[in-house]
């Protein structure tokens, strides 16, 4: 019996000779990767406080990279961290 990897296995670094172009995803598939509602990212576009995205004519897309920093702006120790405070001070003044 072959045991898969509970990891994959990580790409190659990227280099001029075998760089991939970024991934986009649409505003389905960010809300999934975010596990968001589709919803809440056409009310972040609109509202702003929501990941960067890009225009292609009408399409609306992410990448990837824009979803993990901005996923990872919101990363906190705990409730009583500065950062989390002002961050939620600022979610509450804009409503």
């Amino acid at each position: 019996m072959r045991h898969t990897p509970l990891h994959p296995q990580a790409a190659p670094a990227a280099t001029p000779h075998n760089a991939q172009p970024p991934r986009y995803l649409t505003n389905d598939e960010a809300a999934t990767y975010l596990r968001l509602s589709p919803r809440t990212l056409e009310k972040q576009r609109v509202m702003g406080g929501g990941p960067r995205f890009r225009k292609f004519g009408r399409r609306v897309m992410y990448a990837l990279t824009d979803l993990d920093a901005w996923a990872a702006e919101r990363s906190f120790e705990s409730t009583s961290d500065v950062e989390y405070a002002e961050h939620h001070s600022a979610d509450s003044r804009a409503r």
